[in-house]
């Protein structure tokens, strides 16, 4: 009698176009990932949310018709280069086994669906290191992650270069 093949645990590592979030990936890669070994420990899944252009552009008066279609497209570019510089970092670190997507929205809420959508065991971020106002004001991807998505997550932290 066969012994039932236990499915691969998922690991979601979400990234966008900061140093903070690759080094987060690259530190997942070094410490959780085995260069093409045929028993990975986990499966890799790379995230990335694509603010919409409605959101990126804040305002929806006069003249926010005209400049959607710029901003729609400078996002859809710094999506394709978040993808290829995963993609080229998983690879340098001789993990091909990956699957990166991108989807368009908030990246709380993308995160945390991903979650539930690849029923995932861990959830990786970065952390940018922000102050208390700017996290006031800009919110907290690693916060809300930690309360809201339903499964472990790990905040890495790039450590500070010293002078």
């Amino acid at each position: 009698m066969e012994a039932e093949q236990k499915p691969v645990p998922v690991m979601i590592v979400g990234v966008d176009d900061s140093e903070h979030s690759f080094y987060a990936l690259e530190w997942t890669l070094d410490h959780f990932l085995t260069p093409s070994s045929p028993n990975s420990p986990f499966k890799l899944i790379v995230v990335h949310s694509k603010p919409s252009p409605t959101s990126a552009i804040g305002f929806a008066g006069p003249g926010a018709a005209d400049v959607f279609p710029f901003v729609d497209a400078d996002l859809k570019k710094i999506a394709a280069r978040v993808v290829e510089r995963a993609k080229e970092l998983c690879h340098s670190k001789s993990v091909d086994d990956v699957n990166v997507e991108v989807v368009e929205g908030d990246a709380r809420n993308v995160l945390c669906e991903a979650v539930e959508r690849h029923h995932a065991t861990i959830l990786v971020v970065g952390s940018h290191g922000y102050g208390a106002i700017k996290r006031a004001v800009l919110g907290s991807v690693s916060d809300y992650v930690t309360h809201h998505a339903h499964c472990t997550v790990m905040i890495v932290k790039k450590p500070k270069t010293k002078h």
